[in-house]
């Protein structure tokens, strides 16, 4: 079989794979492009694209419905849900061909559909083809974890890629797992009309975040009419005539949940067995993600592992930040580092969670002295204007450097707010420049200088 030699090979055409392909075009490199499904990745077909855009219905189908508060009247509210997912589906294929069209509109690159596998190192295979080249980019992504429940293969279960392609509303959805994605679809399928149970293993939500942080959210979410059956220690499965009954307790006793749905949601699984990656000499985790340093080279040589794959991240802005890593070292003589990132992300309820840094847990963990400060939204002008105000600021900062060690702000527009203090920490400046800013009212943004103001040391 003749093998076809390039310049450079990206498996996956996720967030990270078709940037890395365009700079290597640009650098002149000719390079092909492996996809085997769709193009763009989790982020374009299940994840941020798809599910914001359902977030964005749902939010102004709630705002509708709380038109008293604002002086107006819809009359009786009726959620078309089909046309709510058309919208949806609608986005995502302008995403998705948009990273499609960038792809084959690249001169130098070369799109190839098929899935690949390693056949030695620096080689691999889709279909009929064996491709080479000095320099692979593994871009593979990572898909739900299907969890070992009892009774999960007698009945029919949803993930994050399958509830997108519903055509009817749940009548009952039960969600196995309390945590992020979890929380956003139970917020979302609640607001379309939905009757919403979030099941989860552990006493509480959101084990990441602070003790306050997820009861806040919690309350949030059961005002809304979401139940949730939290020290759910021996979840199992069985089929009803009325739907799927879902067991939360050890006890031998009919289970009083019955739901029309069950979506798991209980973490992520990297797509990395049918690479074949012992053939090519790369090392994985016993999870099967791929060990990458810190500038994401693999253990074989001439071979890169960005996005979910690496374990180094879940996010898009993660991957993002993989291929820009990745490039600076290869074509910029900048040595960026996977360690020189501050971990920065959000929850997508409605009010969002903007998170960065350390949650206060872990920052008492260190040892050192700190200082907090705690701000309820309602102290927030632009949210009592909007309506929207549950939810709090919280930042924990270093009482010897004063430099900030991390925040939580939920409330409304905190993913955008919390960026002013991603800046700072990336910036590692101390707390007080900010403290002795001059934001602009009415903004949510204005509520951070207050909020370091009013830092404490923080008592054991």
């Amino acid at each position: 079989m003749p093998i076809d030699t390039f310049d450079a090979i990206v498996v996956g055409a996720g967030q990270a794979g078709p940037a890395i392909a365009a700079r290597c075009h640009r650098e002149g490199l000719r390079t092909a492009v492996i996809e085997r499904a769709e193009f763009g990745g989790t982020c374009v077909n299940d994840g941020c694209i798809p599910t914001k855009t359902l977030v964005a219905s749902a939010r102004a189908i709630h705002l509708a419905r709380r038109g008293e508060e604002f002086g107006f009247a819809t009359g009786r509210l009726r959620v078309d849900f089909a046309r709510v997912m058309a919208r949806k589906e609608a986005v995502v294929a302008q995403s998705r061909e948009g990273v499609e069209q960038w792809m084959r509109g690249l001169d130098k690159v070369e799109v190839i559909l098929g899935e690949a596998r390693f056949v030695a190192p620096g080689r691999l295979r889709v279909g009929e083809r064996e491709l080479r080249a000095p320099r692979i980019f593994l871009n593979v992504g990572a898909r739900a974890a299907r969890p070992p429940l009892d009774g999960i293969d007698r009945v029919p279960t949803l993930d994050n890629h399958s509830i997108l392609r519903l055509d009817t509303l749940p009548r009952h959805l039960v969600i196995i797992g309390g945590s992020y994605i979890g929380l956003e679809f139970a917020q979302v399928m609640r607001r379309f009309g939905a009757k919403v149970t979030v099941v989860e293993k552990s006493a509480r939500l959101l084990p990441r975040e602070d003790e306050d942080v997820a009861q806040a959210i919690r309350e949030i979410l059961e005002r809304e009419g979401v139940r949730f059956e939290l020290g759910a220690e021996c979840i199992a499965l069985a089929p009803r005539q009325s739907g799927i009954a879902v067991g939360a307790r050890c006890e031998r006793r009919p289970p009083r949940l019955v739901g029309s749905h069950v979506l798991l949601a209980v973490g992520r699984q990297p797509n990395t067995e049918g690479l074949n990656l012992g053939v090519a000499g790369i090392e994985t985790d016993p999870r099967g993600y791929i060990r990458v340093d810190e500038q994401c080279r693999t253990s074989a040589e001439g071979v890169w592992a960005v996005g979910e794959c690496n374990g180094r991240g879940a996010f898009t802005h993660t991957a993002w930040n993989d291929h820009e890593v990745v490039v600076a070292n290869l074509f910029d003589q900048d040595p960026r580092r996977l360690s020189d990132r501050v971990e920065a992300y959000a929850l997508y309820t409605d009010p969002p969670l903007g998170r960065v840094g350390l949650a206060e847990a872990k920052a008492r963990e260190s040892g050192r002295p700190l200082l907090r400060a705690t701000l309820p939204m309602h102290r927030v002008g632009r949210a009592r204007e909007a309506g929207e105000t549950q939810g709090l600021m919280k930042a924990v900062v270093d009482a010897q450097t004063r430099q900030l060690l991390g925040a939580s702000l939920l409330g409304y527009r905190c993913d955008e707010a919390v960026h002013g203090l991603l800046d700072l920490m990336s910036l590692k400046q101390p707390v007080d420049g900010l403290i002795r800013s001059m934001p602009i009212h009415p903004t949510v943004s204005e509520l951070l200088p207050t909020l370091l103001q009013a830092l404490q040391p923080v008592k054991d």
